[in-house]
């Protein structure tokens, strides 16, 4: 058994890692602000003797943890929505973020990875994406808070290694999907979803060419471990994804027939900064860690429409309980706003 810290551990992916590392029979400690997490994504797991909550943002020290064998650091948000509302905020997530956790790694001895992201390769000008990449980002648009931090914790990581010899590992997420994700955070799945359960327009910007690679949230959380758990030659940073190709027009289609919805697809001018192809080559990880995506996107898909219909189901009940009126709606007026945001997501 291994004492494990994972922040950003209520959030989406990190909860379902702590819910892989409880299975695998480990001690973990789930650190997180809530800013974007939320305590229902492991609120099956507050119980359990070998989980520990603890509410703490990653911006600042982590002097009460004395001993821990590894740390996963995926404490920052991953959505547009998130991340743009206070860009300074992001950046100081990012960069002190990774300071604290380095410093914690270094006192206590610990292996850590930081989850990195694809949006370090920005629009990318070589298809599909190697680790050897150095990327086209734009240091000052309105995505640079999180590509450009992004990119500075994995710098600071490499110098902590060559320092001070802290083990480190550096995983770049792919495009990411599953239960557990925010409704209206801005993801291009989630929102999809959403809108064809509502039967509202699907939203598209630009024309819909613009590709994608969607990695189910159980092939990334093995991903994940695989890296944490590998020698140290893969001390450098190791793409985690599935290297399927779909466009975004594709994905509409796919779930509008999927969920049986009468939804219409609209189109609106594309965002600032907006890759226009991602695509993961995952030949280190093939070889390195034995590891590649074994969900096939409509099987992904199915388990996240469940899900999505779940939340509904119960919003709906919730709403038609408390209104005087005893009339349901299928979301509420902010939310439906909140749809219309453009879906410039990686993970």
């Amino acid at each position: 058994m291994k004492k494990i810290l994972v922040s950003g551990g209520c959030g989406f992916i990190g909860s379902h890692l702590c819910e892989a590392l409880i299975g695998q029979g480990h001690f973990v400690m789930c650190l997180d602000n809530l800013q974007t997490g939320s305590l229902q994504n492991v609120g099956h797991l507050l119980p359990h003797e070998r989980f520990h909550f603890i509410p703490q943002d990653i911006e600042l020290p982590l002097n009460s943890i004395s001993e821990v064998d590894q740390i996963y650091n995926l404490a920052c948000p991953a959505s547009p929505v998130h991340y743009q509302t206070d860009p300074v905020r992001t950046m100081r997530t990012n960069v002190l973020g990774a300071l604290n956790i380095l410093e914690c790694a270094r006192r206590v001895g610990a292996r850590v990875l930081q989850a990195s992201t694809s949006e370090v390769y920005g629009d990318p000008e070589v298809h599909p994406q190697r680790e050897d990449y150095c990327g086209s980002v734009n240091s000052f648009g309105p995505r640079a808070c999180y590509d450009e931090g992004k990119r500075a914790a994995e710098a600071l990581f490499h110098d902590y290694n060559r320092m001070y010899d802290v083990d480190i590992r550096v995983a770049r997420i792919f495009n990411t999907y599953g239960p557990r994700m925010a409704e209206f955070d801005g993801r291009v799945v989630s929102n999809f979803i959403i809108q064809a359960l509502s039967n509202m327009p699907i939203t598209i910007y630009g024309s819909g060419a613009q590709t994608r690679s969607f990695c189910f949230v159980s092939d990334l959380v093995q991903g994940l471990i695989r890296l944490m758990n590998s020698g140290p030659e893969m001390q450098r940073p190791c793409n985690l994804g599935n290297p399927g190709e779909f466009t975004v027009a594709q994905l509409a289609d796919m779930v509008i027939e999927m969920t049986g919805s009468d939804s219409k697809i609209v189109s609106e001018p594309l965002p600032k900064d907006d890759p226009t192809r991602r695509k993961p080559d995952i030949t280190m990880a093939k070889e390195n860690l034995d590891w590649e995506p074994t969900v096939a996107l409509q099987d992904g898909l199915r388990q996240t429409i469940s899900y999505f219909q779940d939340v509904l189901q119960r919003k709906r009940a919730a709403l038609e309980l408390d209104s005087e009126n005893n009339a349901g709606i299928a979301i509420e007026p902010r939310a439906a706003n909140m749809l219309q945001q453009p879906f410039l997501v990686a993970e």
